[in-house]
């Protein structure tokens, strides 16, 4: 299993130059987790991509379909007091934002202590920061 983040799910749903690599990632461990809010990061992306035109609205609907397949076999982590805990910690140690800082505190909590575990992601801050707190970070 590996933790994914929302960039990295993405590229699974909507084609773009990191696809391949990253469906590559996924064919050899199918075993996802997630954010509780990983969803929601998704449906903005995509949004997002239509209205910059990357998409048309059949596009994205087409990748909310394969990320409604993704979710029915990832594991979530929910927001509770130690995601809450650890990322008010990240945010004084790492150039965090406020939901990468909880991202990165789900990943935490799912790779236990002392933290092991792979953690894919295609923001370079984020990956930086996990590998600093004992993650393998993983790209495309």
């Amino acid at each position: 299993m590996r933790f994914w983040d929302a960039s990295a799910i993405v590229p699974l749903c909507v084609e773009q130059p990191s696809s391949d690599a990253i469906r590559a990632l996924l064919r050899e461990d199918s075993g996802v987790v997630v954010w509780w809010v990983s969803l929601i990061e998704c449906w903005s992306a995509f949004a997002r991509l239509r209205r910059e035109g990357v998409v048309n609205l059949q596009g994205e609907e087409a990748a909310r379909a394969v990320l409604e397949r993704l979710r029915r076999s990832w594991v979530e982590i929910h927001p509770g007091e130690e995601v809450r805990a650890r990322a008010g910690r990240l945010l004084r140690t790492h150039p965090l934002r406020a939901s990468d800082a909880l991202q990165l505190a789900a990943a935490l909590v799912w790779a236990g202590s002392p933290p092991s575990g792979q953690f894919v992601s295609l923001d370079q801050h984020l990956r930086e920061a996990a590998l600093l707190e004992g993650l393998t970070p993983l790209s495309a």
